[in-house]
């Protein structure tokens, strides 16, 4: 199989997906963007002053190329149509190692400042508009098809079905508060909510195999591995490298595995064989703040696990309302091979796992 259709072996998260594999706690939404005041028409400017050149139109592509690079594209030189920077002119410039002049910018109206966003951005770049431009049209990645055909791939050959349970998260949460300064101090790698998610759920197909199984004609093929992908997030898109074996490693061998692998998603640098054979996947929506997610399921695979972000909020615990670290987790699943009592069997014992987890085992 050619690397470029391995590394689009990926699942979406109904629109959300992992930039990094763990949860986030309190995680606060990301800002809307809303649109500029419209200014004024300003005063005829004096004799002696020159009006300012209007913004030069950047394309998405240059625009993308000058980010990576740390340019601003205003202040190169443009061949193009009406002194427009093509993707020539920027590799030109950028061959040359010449330092980018500031561009001239019309001053415009004081406004408020923008919120700061959350956090870092995940995703392709903001798309500028020329003037005069109500659609910029650019074509899809290789990457962007792939996952587009495998998603609507899954669509067309499972039955999915979808079913969504609660998790406190607090005895987890005070865990890894107990432990995380001493974690990275023994073995040298942060203690990871997603490794207590993996563990759990390694539990739970072993008591439930037929989530971890797939259908090929009239036969369930049940998996002996316990292969767990963990979807991340790019910039150009979605990959779900693997936890091969993850049954076999301890709390510290999967957060040291996960974040191995996500770092190397990001930098481009997995091996085909590590977003290969996965028998079950999970992915995390929740890291900006999303409560949970309806995914899509990874084929050929029966199941997908989704976790949403760890908040606090009142609950009644024995008649009593108290302050708990809480989570949604939702999964989809094949309705031709797995039946929603078995589904929701698998994730109670994943949530009785979470919520009891054995402190031994870190």
């Amino acid at each position: 199989m050619p690397v470029n259709e391995v590394v689009a072996i990926i699942e979406t998260a109904a629109g959300a997906a992992v930039a990094a594999p763990e949860p986030k706690v309190e995680a606060a939404p990301e800002p809307v963007e809303t649109a500029a005041p419209i200014a004024a028409v300003p005063a005829p400017a004096p004799a002696a002053q020159l009006p300012a050149e209007p913004a030069r139109f950047i394309s998405p592509v240059v625009r993308r190329i000058a980010d990576e690079h740390g340019i601003d594209p205003g202040g190169i030189p443009g061949t193009g149509a009406g002194g427009r920077v093509t993707k020539k002119d920027i590799l030109a410039f950028i061959a040359s190692g010449a330092a980018a002049p500031a561009p001239v910018v019309a001053a415009e109206p004081a406004t408020a400042p923008a919120p700061a966003p959350a956090g870092p951005r995940i995703g392709p770049a903001p798309i500028t508009f020329g003037p005069g431009a109500d659609v910029v049209r650019e074509p899809m990645t290789v990457m962007r098809r792939k996952i587009a055909e495998h998603m609507v791939d899954s669509r067309r050959t499972s039955a999915h079905v979808q079913s969504v349970f609660e998790v406190d998260m607090t005895h987890c949460a005070k865990l890894r508060a107990k432990h995380k300064s001493s974690y990275v101090e023994r073995h040298g790698v942060k203690l990871s909510y997603m490794a207590f998610v993996i563990k759990a759920v390694c539990d739970g197909l072993r008591s439930w195999p037929i989530v971890n199984s797939s259908l090929e004609g009239d036969d369930i093929l049940y998996r002996k591995n316990l292969n767990i992908g963990v979807a991340v997030a790019l910039d150009w898109g979605l990959i779900v490298p693997v936890v091969h074996n993850a049954d076999h490693l301890s709390i510290a061998g999967l957060s040291s595995k996960v974040q191995d692998l996500a770092q190397r998603a990001r930098g481009k640098q997995l091996n085909p064989d590590e977003v290969q054979g996965g028998t079950f996947t999970i992915t995390n929506p929740g890291q900006f703040g999303g409560l949970f997610g309806l995914p899509i399921i990874n084929q050929p695979q029966v199941a997908i696990l989704g976790i949403g972000g760890i908040k606090k909020r009142p609950v009644v615990i024995d008649d009593a309302i108290a302050i708990r670290s809480m989570m949604y987790m939702s999964m989809s699943y094949d309705h031709r091979v797995v039946d929603g009592a078995v589904a929701d069997q698998f994730l109670a014992q994943v949530v009785q796992a979470l919520e009891s987890f054995d402190e031994s085992l870190l």
